[in-house]
C-alpha cells in the first residue's frame, strides 16, 4: 500500500450518529460517529461493555440475529447506505466480520471452513487463487486443511477465520478481540499478518481490540468508546502521548510505571474527555 493512497483515501465507511437498542428497550449505542478510510487500519478501543462488539455487528448487520436494531442514524460503506441491509448483502458488498472466540465450522475441515466463505461465487480460477493467498499467509493451513476446525489449535482457528474473511473477496475487514485467548508469540505473528494483508493486499482494517499497546501499533487512527460512545479519536501518534490513554489504555505514568486504580470516582474525575 502505497503512503498516498493511506494519505488521500476516500472514507470507505461512515457511521454517522446511530442509536442501537436491543429487545426494543436497552439502549447500547448513543449517537456513535465515526468513520475508516480505504486503506486504513483504525482501532476501536474501550473496556468490556464500552459497545465496541455492538458497533462492529450494526456495520455488519449482525445485530438482527441477537434482537439488535439500529433505531437512528446512518452506517454508508463507499457511499452506499447499509444499515437496512441484510448481512448476507452487506458481505457481499466487500464487509466481513471476524468474530470474537474465533466462531469456526467446528464439523467442517479447515478447507471446507475455506470454501464455505466463496459460496456466492462462482469463478473457480478467482477461488483458487484466493484460497493459494491465504496459503501464502498461513501455510499451517496447508498441512491442516483435512483436520476438522473443531481440532485446530486457537492460533490456528485464528488464522482460518481470517482466511475465510480473504475468501469472502473483503474490502473492509472487521476483527474483533483477534488477541484473545492466544500466546504471546502467536498474537505477534497475527498482528504482523494483519499488518501484511493491509499493506500488500490492500484490505481495510477495523480492529477492535482491548490490548490497546497491539491496536495502536499497527493502526494509524484510533477511537475510544465508553457507554456507547466515542469520547476520543485521533492519530495513534497522538493518542500514544495523551496522558489519559498512556493512564488507563496503555498502564503507563509519566515514570514509565504501572498504575494502580484508585476506583471508578477518580477514573472519571481524571479523564479530560469526562471534564
Amino acid at each position: 500500500m502505497s503512503e498516498n493512497v493511506k494519505q488521500t483515501g476516500h472514507v470507505m465507511l461512515n457511521v454517522n450518529n446511530i442509536e442501537v437498542i436491543y429487545d426494543d428497550v436497552i439502549l447500547v449505542l448513543k449517537g456513535l460517529s465515526l468513520e475508516v478510510k480505504e486503506g486504513q487500519i483504525v482501532a476501536l478501543l474501550g473496556a468490556n461493555g464500552a459497545g465496541k462488539t455492538t458497533t462492529l455487528k450494526a456495520i455488519s448487520g449482525l445485530l438482527k440475529e441477537e434482537e439488535g436494531e439500529v433505531t437512528d442514524g446512518t452506517i454508508e460503506f463507499m457511499g452506499q447506505r447499509i444499515n437496512e441491509k441484510e448481512a448476507e448483502e452487506i458481505v457481499r458488498l466487500g464487509i466481513f466480520q471476524v468474530m470474537e472466540g474465533r466462531c469456526v465450522f467446528e464439523n467442517l475441515t479447515a478447507y471446507e471452513n475455506l470454501m464455505a466463505a466463496t459460496r456466492t461465487r462462482r469463478n473457480r480460477r478467482e477461488i483458487r487463487e484466493r484460497f493459494d493467498t491465504v496459503l501464502h499467509y498461513f501455510p499451517i493451513l496447508k498441512t491442516r486443511q483435512n483436520v476438522l476446525a473443531g481440532y485446530l489449535s486457537g492460533g490456528e482457528q485464528q488464522m482460518l477465520v481470517i482466511g475465510r474473511a480473504m475468501m469472502a473477496r473483503t474490502r473492509l475487514m472487521m476483527l474483533d478481540e483477534p488477541s484473545l485467548g492466544l500466546s504471546p508469540i502467536l498474537v505477534v505473528e497475527i498482528f504482523k499478518i494483519i499488518r501484511q494483508l493491509n499493506e500488500e493486499q490492500e484490505i481495510t482494517i477495523l480492529l477492535v481490540e482491548q490490548n490497546a499497546h497491539l491496536a495502536l501499533s499497527i493502526a494509524e487512527h484510533g477511537y475510544v468508546m465508553e457507554n456507547g460512545k466515542i469520547v476520543l479519536d485521533d492519530s495513534v501518534d497522538k493518542l500514544r502521548e495523551n496522558e489519559d490513554i498512556k493512564t488507563f489504555y496503555l498502564g503507563l505514568t509519566e515514570m514509565g510505571t504501572k498504575r494502580s486504580y484508585r476506583g471508578a470516582k477518580f477514573y472519571k474525575r481524571r479523564k479530560r474527555w469526562l471534564t
